[in-house]
């Protein structure tokens, strides 16, 4: 298979992936709150949604990512990169989403929960994925672009 065909997978899933991240949790989720017609408890209920069918879709991108990489002839930083990527998406998964998911409940049961947000966590994670996604999306374009400018000369 010509080494080029391998990594046009890892773009298309990285780069799709991370205009999902962008699109959702750094331009939906923040915008949405500034509707004046919308309250808290309708946001949150409605934020819980999204971030859970959003989080089936990131689980469906993580393993076509994992299945390409190990599947493919992959360079090494693009191999770490990628289980960065897939171990950020399991904290997510495992620690984080129901954190949030329990206060988010709270809220909307009209209690106050205790302590910190955890909030933040989640933008410094998909800031991270989103990044680390980028990333793979561009070392692919140019790993491509090498092959194929190697092959005319």
């Amino acid at each position: 298979m010509n080494k080029s065909k391998c990594f046009l997978p890892l773009i298309i899933i990285s780069l799709l992936w991370a205009g999902m991240i962008a699109a959702i949790s750094f331009l939906e989720a923040p915008v949405k709150f500034t509707a004046p017609s919308l309250t808290l408890q309708v946001g949150l209920d409605v934020g819980r949604h999204v971030f859970h069918a959003f989080n089936k879709v990131e689980i469906v991108f993580g393993t076509l990512l994992m299945i390409t990489v190990l599947a493919g002839q992959m360079p090494k930083r693009i191999k770490l990169l990628s289980f960065l990527v897939a171990a950020l998406l399991i904290l997510e998964c495992l620690w984080l989403l129901p954190v949030l998911d329990k206060r988010a409940l709270a809220i909307i049961s009209g209690n106050v929960p205790e302590g910190e947000s955890p909030h933040v966590w989640y933008i410094i994670i998909d800031g991270l994925k989103l990044i680390a996604l980028i990333s793979l999306g561009v070392m692919g374009i140019k790993d491509v672009s090498k092959n194929n400018s190697s092959r005319t000369v």
